[in-house]
């Protein structure tokens, strides 16, 4: 008896309604044309200028434009999922909401968890990455920063806190303080800004184009490596997919968004439409440049091939591009991740007062705990370890969207809105979605695995010894079914 009532506890439903109301207290502001600036300035990122040049080299050579379209196959498949789940659920912490009104709170808990991992991870690894690029530049002015305040937590080297990626958070975290707004128009300037250097990298760079750098398209398979072959598309597109896990980042923002149900839809397809048209570009100009293996370990492709080719001034604007459009990202990530712990503050499993909002409609108690853990995350911890937690959280919250198709449909239109968009060719494509996150999830390396095992344990102790005890449904119970 106590097995079974322990069990109906952690499958209770949270209702739609309570969401709607605790969310009505945030001020919905954001436009579609804000989503895909959000979108963009997460997929696209620095990654654009990095990731086609390494995967070209390690994995499929010039095939390496394929690699990009299996990904964006694979993960418009989620992309479609989060489309119908959103515009159904229009609410904040977007999967953490939805799998707790379609499966049960604890499930919901579990998504919730593992997309907080990514959060934290991504706020302070970008932040890491601003903060390089930062030091860089000032060293090549001939400024030296002292090994103190020169990077993470380190006695060999000497160093205690990064301090660069501290100001970098609470940079943003300042402007995300301000309003939703204001930080969207100031990430839309500079997706803007980051566009026109793609376009001018495009124009410049396919001047520089020889055709034969593009033979063989498909290089042969090496045995015993991942390099070549359809092993090696296949392993570049793994790869690839993590540049496109920014879905989440834009439907955590549901419950701010104007005309969510038409908006985010159309913010999620926009982005993976744009993102992928602008890495099948970048790749076909860079490979074409300069024969893929010259990229090996390469950490900006895109730069050194515009130096090598003579262009300067252009190699050197895109250095400086990719240093303030680090920014474009931490602002989409920081904002996501303030609306995911304002979520789990609203159904009570973690302090009630992360749920409040201020006269300004705005989490901010939320935003600040976010920012604080951050700049402590990003101060002690070695990135290179942690970072595949990123991909692995994601992968989790894809699987469970992607299922959760099945148990929305036969509800909406019922106890739930009819939806505006719907995942085409149901039942079959949300079992693929699942199905190719999975596939992603078992290549990732052991650590990420055993990383995200252990970080979902601890995420159940907290929910037993906090969230179990304290959750909004132990005074609904009655109510829920």
């Amino acid at each position: 008896m106590l097995r079974n009532r322990i069990w109906h506890r952690l499958n209770l439903k949270q209702k739609p309604e309570y969401y709607m109301e605790k969310d009505s207290n945030l001020k919905r502001e954001i436009r579609t044309i804000d989503l895909i600036g959000l979108g963009i300035g997460m997929v696209v990122g620095t990654a654009i200028f990095t990731l086609p040049g390494i995967v070209a080299a390690k994995y499929s050579g010039p095939a390496v434009i394929i690699s990009f379209l299996v990904g964006a196959v694979g993960a418009g498949l989620s992309a479609l999922a989060y489309g119908e789940m959103a515009s159904v659920l229009p609410f904040a912490g977007s999967a953490f909401s939805w799998i707790s009104v379609l499966f049960g709170e604890f499930w919901g808990w579990i998504v919730g968890w593992a997309l907080l991992a990514e959060y934290f991870i991504s706020v302070a690894f970008v932040a890491s990455g601003w903060s390089v690029y930062m030091r860089s530049f000032l060293e090549s002015l001939g400024i030296k920063i002292p090994n103190i305040i020169n990077g993470g937590f380190n006695l060999r080297t000497g160093s205690i806190i990064d301090i660069f990626a501290a100001l970098a958070i609470l940079l943003v975290a300042c402007l995300l303080s301000r309003g939703v707004s204001q930080a969207s128009k100031i990430e839309n300037i500079i997706v803007g800004i980051k566009l026109a250097v793609i376009v001018l990298f495009v124009i410049i760079g396919v001047t520089e184009v020889h055709v034969q750098n593009y033979l063989p398209f498909i290089p042969p398979h090496r045995a015993g490596t991942n390099f070549g072959g359809v092993q090696g598309i296949l392993a570049g597109a793994s790869q690839i997919f993590i540049a496109y896990v920014g879905f989440d980042a834009i439907a955590a923002n549901a419950a701010e968004t104007k005309n969510p149900e038409k908006s985010m839809p159309i913010g999620l397809l926009g982005t993976l439409i744009l993102g992928t048209t602008l890495f099948v570009i970048v790749s076909l100009v860079l490979v074409g440049m300069f024969k893929y293996s010259v990229y090996f370990d390469n950490a900006e492709p895109a730069s050194w091939a515009l130096r090598e080719t003579g262009h300067y001034i252009a190699a050197n604007l895109l250095s400086v591009i990719a240093l303030v459009g680090l920014f474009s990202a931490l602002i989409a990530v920081l904002l996501a991740a303030s609306r995911l712990i304002y979520s789990f503050g609203r159904d009570c499993l973690l302090p009630t007062k992360l749920g409040n909002v201020n006269d300004k409609h705005m989490p901010n108690y939320a935003l600040w705990v976010i920012t604080g853990a951050s700049i402590i995350l990003g101060s002690i911890l070695p990135f290179d370890f942690l970072s595949s937690l990123v991909s692995a959280g994601t992968l989790v919250a894809f699987i469970f969207v992607s299922l959760g198709i099945y148990a929305l449909r036969p509800r909406e239109g019922k106890d739930l809105p009819k939806a505006k968009f719907k995942v085409p060719l149901y039942p079959i494509l949300p079992a693929l979605s699942a199905l190719f996150s999975l596939m992603i999830f078992l290549n990732l390396n052991v650590d990420a695995k055993i990383l995200i095992f252990v970080w979902l344990l601890l995420g159940v102790v907290v929910y037993i010894l906090y969230g179990y005890k304290h959750s909004v449904l132990v005074n609904q119970e009655s109510d829920l079914d």
